[in-house]
């Protein structure tokens, strides 16, 4: 019966899903959900627990979009999140490749966890516009991602100030997402 009234409710209003936007503090995150949202840049603070917001990135799909601190003491509630998550945006500060390993660790968990199993993420390389910012091939790499099994993924470069590559890592998402739905039992 579940089944029947969601797919009833998707050919009348379209794909919706609950996705996760997870990162280190400072790689744009919340910038990107008022990019996606507003379609501006918007002046931001660290964010202290959770901004979630609906955004309708292209038609006909519906995204509830939650937005989780990355500050270091706030990692630990992100598996409270977990839960019914369809799709992971997960930002990187693309320009800062110190921190590369400090992501890595983090998806890695993020990854293993129950309730992320099979979820697609894309990884949104932020901060292209920054001298010294690394490819989205470095990134796969970086982030070990060649190794990476049972789990659909992409890495788009973005700059979440102008709003290139957004849509198109979006897109990506909205289509791993889809095949997702479909795939995954109830």
């Amino acid at each position: 019966m579940g089944i029947l009234f969601s797919s009833i409710y998707k050919s009348l209003y379209g794909m919706q899903a609950r996705i996760l936007m997870l990162g280190l503090d400072a790689a744009g995150k919340t910038t990107i959900l008022y990019k996606l949202k507003l379609n501006e840049a918007v002046s931001t603070i660290p964010t202290i627990g959770f901004n979630v917001e609906t955004v309708e990135p292209m038609r006909g799909v519906s995204f509830t979009v939650w937005d989780v601190g990355g500050q270091d003491k706030i990692r630990a509630l992100w598996k409270h999140y977990y839960m019914n998550a369809e799709g992971l945006l997960f930002v990187v500060d693309s320009s800062d490749p110190e921190r590369f390993d400090e992501a890595r660790g983090e998806l890695e968990g993020i990854l293993n966890h129950d309730e992320m199993s099979k979820v697609p993420f894309v990884i949104l390389a932020n901060k292209q516009d920054l001298p010294g910012a690394r490819s989205p091939s470095d990134l796969v790499e970086a982030m070990g991602l060649s190794k990476q099994r049972g789990h659909e993924w992409q890495v788009q470069g973005c700059c979440a100030v102008n709003g290139e590559g957004i849509v198109e890592g979006i897109q990506r998402l909205t289509e791993m997402v889809t095949r997702f739905q479909k795939t995954r039992r109830f």
